[in-house]
């Protein structure tokens, strides 16, 4: 399934496919991420210096240290320059972020942290090519240095591909991640809207009853069997300097499968409820909810497996896919207003009340519920297009948020 990356925009979208490697081609793998793994680290260290001597380290010297490097070392010099290249650009985008946040002077747990040093046992695989890294040839994908991969092709890919992430999971599976170009696949007009409001007792509750989010509990029904894949781990953990035995890995492999099969699970419900929605509805308001803070709370297992994050990512990449508009509206006092006459309650409720009843005009009505008409009001959008009548009373205050540009 296409999922748009962070950095490559509206026209793109990207499409990731399994890998066969072969024995040589893991060698070749395998050699030319040591490389790598030895660039970001001497980026690590000569960033560390030249900020105890106050001195700057930006991505030229950095790309000035690859080019003295690969004169000096032949072994670096037999791999290919386009994934240490690649390698700088990340590094020092990381550490430009990070830079950021501490010239802003953010907390420091909403700092982006400082890039660290890759260890060789724990750091997973990570190769970036650029278009002129890579090619297709006879369905199999070569890349320079002259690596052959054989692709699982489950799907055409739509246009020819921008660059390529090859990368091995947990489990030891290798895939390769194409950016593609894509054009918006717009669906039929159907002039209605939508307010979505996130919660833990449902995902989601909309104004729609047919389009409510209930809790899918994948990772409840999986906490069982994961504990005792971790509680074999912990009887087999090995010492301090000591090789892990085959128990151990086995059981780690065990834990990896399932996290993985969970992850899978979260994301095609909430693909599969995003289509729904985006297929519906025209425009849509969605609480722009970060609920990073229920991770101190009581709900922080169960908001953990809710994955309210990851749908609400999932939803913006499929309105973006089919050219609908999407309203990201700032979640403040948005359990507390009244979306009949727009008063605000004068407390914050507590999360044990789930009926919302204002003292203004009397309005009774399911908290989440209220909470997604909000939505569509704060987003300036008619909220007779939810439930099929305006409601009564005087004006309401609307915080119209920006619209995000999907086309």
């Amino acid at each position: 399934m296409a999922t748009p990356p962070e950095e490559a925009g509206a026209g793109y979208a990207r499409y990731t496919y399994r890998l066969r490697v072969s024995s040589t081609a893991l060698a070749a793998l395998s050699g030319e991420w040591e490389r790598c793994r030895w660039v970001w680290n001497e980026c690590c260290a000569r960033s560390r210096k030249a900020h105890r001597e106050g001195e700057k380290c930006g991505p030229a010297r950095l790309d000035t240290m690859l080019t003295e490097a690969r004169k000096g070392l032949e072994w670096l010099r037999e791999g290919s320059s386009v994934p240490q290249q690649q390698l700088i650009r990340d590094f020092g985008k990381s550490r430009a972020k990070a830079l950021k946040d501490i010239k802003a002077r953010l907390p420091m747990r909403r700092r982006a942290g400082m890039p660290k040093y890759k260890k060789k046992n724990t750091a997973d695989p990570s190769l970036n090519y650029t278009r002129r890294g890579f090619r297709l040839k006879s369905g199999k994908l070569c890349l320079a240095g002259g690596i052959t991969l054989t692709v699982v092709w489950s799907r055409d890919l739509p246009a020819d591909p921008t660059s390529v992430r090859i990368y091995r999971d947990r489990l030891d599976h290798w895939y390769a991640s194409f950016v593609v170009p894509v054009q918006v696949q717009r669906l039929p007009a159907t002039g209605n809207m939508l307010g979505i409001d996130w919660g833990v007792k449902e995902t989601a509750t909309t104004t729609s009853d047919l389009h409510d989010l209930p809790y899918a509990g994948h990772g409840k029904r999986a906490a069982k069997t994961l504990a005792r894949y971790q509680r074999k781990m912990a009887r087999r953990k090995p010492s301090k300097g000591k090789a892990a035995s085959k128990g151990y890995r086995r059981a780690a492999r065990q834990t990896a499968k399932l996290h993985k099969k969970v992850t899978r699970q979260r994301q095609d419900t909430a693909r599969k409820w995003a289509k729904s929605v985006t297929r519906d509805h025209d425009q849509i308001a969605v609480e722009d909810f970060k609920p990073k803070f229920l991770a101190k709370s009581t709900m922080a297992r169960k908001a953990a497996d809710a994955a309210i994050s990851s749908t609400k990512r999932e939803l913006i990449n499929m309105a973006r896919k089919h050219g609908r508009i999407v309203h990201l509206v700032h979640p403040a006092h948005t359990s507390m207003d009244c979306a009949q006459c727009g008063a605000r309650t004068k407390h914050a409720l507590p999360l044990s009340e789930r009926t919302y009843t204002c003292t203004a005009c009397g309005t009774v009505s399911p908290r989440d519920k209220n909470s997604a008409r909000v939505m569509l009001l704060r987003a300036g959008l008619n909220p007779a297009g939810a439930d099929r009548a305006r409601p009564d009373g005087p004006p309401v205050h609307r915080q119209r948020e920006p619209a995000i540009p999907l086309h």
